[in-house]
């Protein structure tokens, strides 16, 4: 299977347009001739076009120079990751290793024809002085048709792709297309053939008061289930924006728990917890051994006695392998897929009760205040028993509710939201820092027991424990710091502004 990171932007254009020279445009020298290509390409959906609304799409096509499976993560307009599967001739069904793929997507259900696109492209580089193809440029008369709904449409499209250019080439092309008289295209040729379908099935709009939170939600799902592909594999960012996101709608639930049906609510809330289970093991082990490799290389070389390198990462690699091995079982588990259909429930579905904007800004202040009154515990009882790492902890997670309950407000309340984000994104690391501090020192201990008991020396598992327990000290004034930042009256006082 290959991997490619799609780089493109797509424009149409009347029956009179032409492709105006892009010479000098970005570093252009040349064009090449065009290249004449038949594309044929049926996409393949759930009924209910889970994939396409997803930002998935799936396809089998045949002609061109990557004929085969392909499967498409992410909107138009944007980097799209490609996943490219060859495919047989008579292969009607996507190969397991794409299933596993789009499987979130799909929330587990069978997939089948959508939609046929027809495309006759005419093809051109745009090159360096070197020969060094800089972009591809596409026209595209294209036919599509929705095999369900039955509508036939047909357009012209031009798409321009990065290879070894760069997004000013992308902005000075498209300067030079918008004055022949194209225009952008926010949306993919599959999206737009099934355009009608895909309009009937979005949801409802919810009631203004429960917008701004089912709009958060739902956000975080859909990076969820985009994250998917790469947290499959191992992929870091999306290992941990796919735990960002668990973590959101776990506490998203929580913070707002009476718009919806408690028990289920609760029962999602479970789920959730299930799941960031399984992915936090991973980034756990990808974070520990960046940061100690990087504690050990800062170390001279005379306080590193023994192998204490090679260990580290050898045991590092078999936790990754195993923790790895045990989340793409849960993301292929039928668990997982029921999961995000009773989320799909949640937020699409009924609520339990209305709401205004009173009522979601209240819950914003509660959970402000949750967090006050946590961190003040945990620093209050620092200060009489020498500190406390697990109340420290339990106010870091109180901060990131806050943090993600004033996310909620944030599109409404723009910069003064935005500022008391940022100023508990900045407690939230120090306290994360501190938790980062407590569990290396953990780490640090258990394995220089591993040494002590294989006969090896010890000496730089000590140092590197110490230096974890001086900078957590070290953390204290900022820590404090951060905390009357964030609760300055001028950073709050917007909070009160809708109830």
């Amino acid at each position: 299977m290959a991997i490619v990171v799609e780089r493109e932007r797509k424009y149409s254009g009347d029956e009179a347009f032409r492709l105006p020279d892009l010479t000098g445009c970005g570093g252009v020298t040349a064009m090449s001739d065009a290249t004449a290509l038949d594309l044929d390409a049926v996409y393949l959906d759930t009924t209910d076009l889970r994939l396409a609304r997803s930002g998935f799409a799936l396809r089998r096509r045949t002609g061109g120079h990557d004929a085969g499976w392909h499967l498409k993560v992410g909107a138009a307009g944007g980097p799209r990751t490609e996943y490219q599967f060859p495919a047989g001739p008579d292969d009607g069904d996507p190969p397991p290793e794409l299933v596993a793929l789009f499987r979130a997507a799909s929330r587990g259900r069978p997939v089948a024809p959508a939609a046929r696109i027809v495309t006759r492209r005419r093809e051109r580089r745009l090159l360096d002085p070197a020969g060094r193809t800089l972009a591809e440029v596409a026209e595209d008369r294209v036919e599509a048709h929705d095999l369900v709904g039955g509508e036939r449409q047909a357009w012209h499209e031009i798409e321009v792709e990065l290879v070894d250019g760069d997004e000013a080439l992308l902005d000075a092309v498209e300067g030079r297309l918008r004055e022949a008289g194209a225009r952008p295209v926010p949306v993919s040729k599959s999206h737009r053939a099934l355009a009608s379908r895909l309009a009937a099935a979005r949801p409802a709009p919810a009631d203004p008061g429960a917008a701004p939170v089912l709009d958060y939600a739902a956000a975080q799902r859909d990076a969820l289930i985009g994250n998917h592909p790469g947290a499959r594999s191992g992929d870091e960012d999306a290992v941990h924006d796919m735990r960002v996101a668990v973590r959101r709608l776990r506490s998203t639930l929580r913070t707002f728990r009476g718009l919806w049906d408690r028990r289920e609510s609760e029962l999602v809330r479970g789920e959730l917890r299930w799941l960031g289970g399984q992915l936090g093991p991973v980034r756990d082990t990808q974070v520990m051994a960046a940061r100690l490799a990087d504690a050990v290389h800062a170390e001279s070389d005379e306080l590193v006695l023994g192998p204490v390198t090679a260990r580290l990462a050898e045991r590092f690699a078999a936790d990754l392998a195993t923790a790895l091995d045990e989340l793409r079982t849960a993301l292929d588990s039928d668990r997982y897929a029921e999961l995000l259909r009773r989320l799909d429930a949640l937020l699409e579905g009924p609520r339990a009760r209305a709401v205004d904007a009173r009522w979601v800004a209240r819950r914003v202040r509660r959970a402000l205040r949750r967090a006050d009154e946590r961190l003040d515990r945990a620093l209050a009882a620092g200060h009489r028993a020498g500190g406390t790492d697990i109340a420290l902890h339990e106010a870091r997670k109180a901060a990131k509710a806050a943090r993600y309950a004033v996310e909620v407000r944030e599109p409404a309340a723009g910069k003064p939201a935005a500022r008391l984000v940022a100023r508990l994104k900045d407690l939230q690391d120090l306290l994360g820092a501190h938790q980062d501090s407590t569990v290396t020192r953990e780490v640090l201990r258990r394995q220089a027991l591993r040494a002590y008991a294989a006969g090896e020396n010890t000496f730089t598992y000590g140092v590197l424990h110490a230096r974890q327990a001086a900078a957590a000290d070290r953390e204290l004034p900022d820590l404090l710091r951060a905390r009357d930042r964030a609760r300055r009256r001028k950073v709050r006082r917007w909070l009160t502004r809708a109830g």
